[in-house]
């Protein structure tokens, strides 16, 4: 096979550029590994901040997948990309089928392959019941499947907290939010350091009490004193309690989940009080997300790693071009945010892609108006996964322009 683009990736970004190049009569072929096309979108619906509109990420999926379709794009879903040779030949293979591996010349690449879930252990996370909460998304909204009847949630942030709605929308009994063990793998998470990492997000809360409080979350001494008042019996968001000063200490069960302890702790982590036992059918890990690089790291890009990122990313400039000729990046392989985010990336990687390798009419200005666009909705997103963003991508954009130096 022979295109112009093959896109890897086939979620909100690599939707979003397909559509772009396919519209200006690039020929596009998009490889996705699952069943569906749409990504994460599948499994989305929350409330867009505080208005009365919700975020159906199916619908969103759908109508993507029919202006790519529109737009000539081509299909190959249920497939794996495995290799990537400069030049660019794109190996793929069929995950169902077995087939025999397909070869795809083309003139650009782009890596729109997402973010993989952050793996927490905690004593007795192996046992059935216990799963990720990307998981619960999957299940609950895309498979109308419930994880469980009564279900506990431990890792308090954006996903946990939306994934929680869905759940008791759909009829589970949510025992509530809990903090994850401060350890090596949470990053020594503690009251204070959640505080710090939710102060962005509390205008956007439905509870009046927790927008008021986002003021006093500013500064380092209001938080000392948020995380010493904070309610031992938690604070309930959609009816949901979210306790920042209880923690799991285990999870508990022969053949399978049936229970697990939890404890109260200090502002500094530290268990502090009595243990309690609380029934349960099944337990969601919310360690957090991370970018997912492998098919980058296999073409030979060079990496930074930014926390506000949510990890280590390639190196990419303002274009989203990496460091290897007409290998572009888009959506949450640049760092973890939104699907709005992802979705402009997407689109923007589509006009750089087409202005680099000659389809359609491409001027600067479009290409200035996609990135000044992307910049806006990150600062007006109401999904924010790490507080310091922007500071990261100012920070990726002076490792861009160092390695430019020693480069050209």
């Amino acid at each position: 096979m022979k295109v112009d683009v093959v896109i890897v990736g086939g979620g909100p970004a690599g939707l979003s550029a397909a559509i772009e190049i396919g519209k200006r009569g690039g020929k596009v072929a998009l490889v996705d590994d699952h069943p569906k096309l749409g990504g994460k979108l599948l499994g989305q619906l929350h409330q867009d901040g505080r208005k009365t509109i919700w975020w159906k990420g199916n619908e969103i999926a759908q109508s993507l997948e029919r202006q790519a379709l529109d737009a000539n794009v081509k299909f190959l879903i249920g497939k794996q990309v495995w290799g990537l040779e400069h030049g660019w030949k794109v190996h793929v293979s069929d995950l169902v089928l077995g087939e025999e591996g397909l070869v795809i010349d083309s003139d650009a690449v782009l890596l729109a392959t997402g973010a993989v879930e952050k793996p927490i252990p905690l004593p007795g996370w192996t046992l059935p019941g216990v799963i990720s909460i990307g998981a619960a998304q999957v299940m609950t909204n895309v498979y109308q499947v419930l994880p469980g009847k009564n279900v506990l949630i431990v890792g308090i942030d954006m996903l946990s907290l939306s994934i929680a709605q869905s759940m008791k929308i759909a009829g589970a009994k949510i025992q509530g939010i809990y903090m994850l063990p401060s350890s090596p793998f949470s990053n020594g998470a503690t009251p204070l350091s959640q505080l710090e990492s939710l102060k962005h997000m509390t205008d956007y809360a439905p509870s009046c009490f927790i927008r008021l409080s986002g003021k006093l979350l500013q500064k380092k001494m209001g938080q000392k004193i948020a995380a010493k008042l904070y309610p031992r019996t938690g604070v309930k968001m959609w009816g949901i309690p979210i306790h920042l000063r209880k923690t799991l200490l285990s999870i508990n069960g022969d053949q399978q989940v049936n229970s697990v302890t939890v404890t109260t702790i200090d502002i500094d982590g530290n268990p502090t009080g009595s243990l309690r036992n609380i029934e349960v059918d099944a337990v969601c890990i919310s360690g957090g997300l991370s970018p997912l690089y492998e098919l980058a790291a296999n073409a030979g890009c060079k990496f930074v790693k930014l926390e506000g990122l949510s990890g280590t990313v390639p190196l990419h400039n303002r274009e989203l071009q990496t460091t290897i000729p007409k290998l572009f990046v888009a959506g949450n392989i640049t760092g973890i945010e939104g699907a709005k985010v992802a979705m402009a990336q997407g689109k923007l990687a589509g006009q750089s892609i087409c202005k680099t390798i000659g389809i359609g009419k491409i001027y600067e200005s479009d290409i200035e108006d996609s990135i000044a666009y992307v910049d806006e909705l990150r600062k007006l997103s109401d999904i924010q996964f790490h507080p310091n963003v922007a500071d990261a991508r100012q920070q990726l954009e002076k490792h861009w322009q160092q390695w430019k130096l020693v480069n050209l």
